[in-house]
């Protein structure tokens, strides 16, 4: 069922606890807001705008698309509107030929304010409870008890931190966005702007959250409030019964995300990708996703341990899980939902990880293009992505590829074998090549954005090397030597 398919069935049903309907035809409508900040408080939802309270499509006037888009995002990462803010993205869709906005709101771990006041949810609609005491109150238990990463412990305070850590984090998110608000606060401040520490509103007790002691914990204290936390890093390629290399993982989030991309760095190959003209890590922009996956989205509070496994044909990953469904998900029709909200939080803040949706979007963007097929993605008690490899492949080409940015092939042929020792332009030359077996030298030049004399350096470099050979004569073609 395709996107625009859904939202017809979604209209069908009509407004409900997780479905509401704006119309918006030149402007978001003034209660979008307080429609947001229910959602995340309650059971999360779904946002069509451009649909009227009656379910007629009424559609976005098409040279209001683009602000709207913009004037939502902006306000629901604006503290002033949604606090704490949210992090959502915005589909246009195509329903009987009108442009509709979909916006799914996951159920948060917080609770939110929108522009100082707490919304609820119920069948009736939106509604203020920020004067009713009890309400609130029950709404912070339901959400500690729903969401593990909110236990709060009363006697865990920065000393239980790795502040060195934290100020590393803190560097990178300002120099990731220099007015990035972390530049002003001091640790304690930062601590609570990201919902690290927090207060119990029944008991009034302050302490650092689960959250904060997983994502920045010095091991002790870390290993006491989870004593089964570890992530199991193995190599399975040519002792098939045990394993040819291992990591066990048992430090902060921070650090455990480091040993696992360099435990993937170590072992796995980066095939050549262009982009465009722009030569990147597919490797990286996989596994990113993955090692963060892995981190962000487990249940703490089962004691299944988290496995990384690179083995002949594939790289598996495992981790505890509550599910929202059952079985292969589909990537077109797939709705993301956050396990740990505060902890993915912080991990965007420093770039090791995407928007919800977005980085498994990547993930299949760039997994077929790395092992020949799409990656699957397993929802049930343990969570599992499956990302395959080339067969091929062999620990020898780990460590002779370790480091030098040389894959074991080709974007959309990864070539059998190994290239190495070159220069960036004379891998775009053979990727060029590949795509193109008559590109003339004079496009070579255009699209890497060198001289035609130093394409000829380079294609000779390439001929000595035996990479290359031109055949046919001067009206020939290219021709790649696997």
């Amino acid at each position: 069922m395709s996107r625009s398919q859904q939202i017809k069935a979604w209209i069908k049903k009509g407004e409900g606890l997780s479905l509401e309907f704006k119309t918006c035809r030149a402007a978001l409508n003034r209660d979008v807001y307080e429609t947001v900040c229910a959602f995340l408080n309650r059971h999360g939802g779904t946002l069509l705008l451009g649909v009227n309270d009656a379910g007629q499509v009424i559609g976005i006037d098409p040279d209001a698309v683009a602000q709207i888009q913009k004037d939502f995002v902006t306000a629901i990462n604006n503290p002033q509107k949604i606090s704490p803010p949210a992090y959502l993205s915005i589909e246009e869709v195509q329903v009987s030929g009108k442009t509709v906005l979909y916006v799914f709101i996951p159920e948060s771990s917080q609770v939110h304010r929108c522009n100082g006041r707490i919304y609820d949810r119920n069948e009736d609609g939106d509604f203020d409870i920020t004067d009713h005491t009890r309400q609130v109150a029950d709404m912070y238990h339901r959400k500690q008890a729903t969401y593990c990463e909110n236990k709060i412990y009363p006697f865990a305070g920065l000393d239980e931190l790795e502040l060195d850590t934290l100020a590393r984090c803190r560097k990178i998110a300002v120099l990731r966005r220099n007015d990035h608000p972390w530049k002003e606060l001091d640790d304690l401040e930062l601590l609570k702007s990201a919902q690290l520490y927090q207060t119990d509103p029944e008991t009034g007790k302050s302490g650092v959250t689960l959250a904060g002691l997983l994502l920045l914990g010095k091991q002790s204290p870390l290993l006491t409030a989870v004593p089964h936390h570890r992530t199991d890093l193995i190599l399975r390629k040519v002792n098939l019964d045990r394993y040819d290399d291992r990591d066990f993982v048992d430090v902060n989030l921070v650090n455990s995300y480091d040993r696992i991309m360099a435990f993937i760095a170590k072992h796995l190959p980066d095939p050549f990708y262009l982009e465009g003209t722009t030569s990147i890590s597919i490797r990286d922009a996989i596994f990113r996703e993955v090692a963060s996956n892995i981190l962000i989205h487990r249940e703490y509070t089962n004691a299944f341990p988290a496995k990384l496994i690179i083995e002949q044909g594939q790289v598996r990953t495992e981790n505890s899980n509550k599910p929202h469904g059952i079985g292969t998900l589909n990537p077109k029709t797939f709705t993301p939902f956050p396990k740990n909200p505060v902890i993915a939080r912080f991990f965007r803040q420093i770039g090791q990880a995407d928007e919800l949706g977005s980085g498994m979007r990547n993930l299949m963007k760039y997994g077929k293009a790395f092992g020949g097929a799409d990656p699957e993605l397993i929802e049930g008690d343990a969570f599992k992505i499956i990302v395959p490899m080339v067969k091929n492949y062999s620990k020898k080409d780990s460590e002779e590829t370790s480091g030098k940015g040389v894959g074991n092939g080709l974007v959309d042929g990864l070539v059998d074998g190994l290239v190495d020792g070159l220069v960036d332009s004379q891998r775009v030359i053979l990727e060029l090549v590949e795509n193109k077996p008559n590109i003339s030298k004079r496009e070579m030049a255009e699209k890497i954005g060198i001289s035609t004399t130093a394409v000829d350096k380079n294609i000779d470099s390439l001929k000595e090397k035996g990479c290359l050979k031109r055949v046919g004569g001067t009206r020939g073609h290219w021709e790649v030597l696997k």
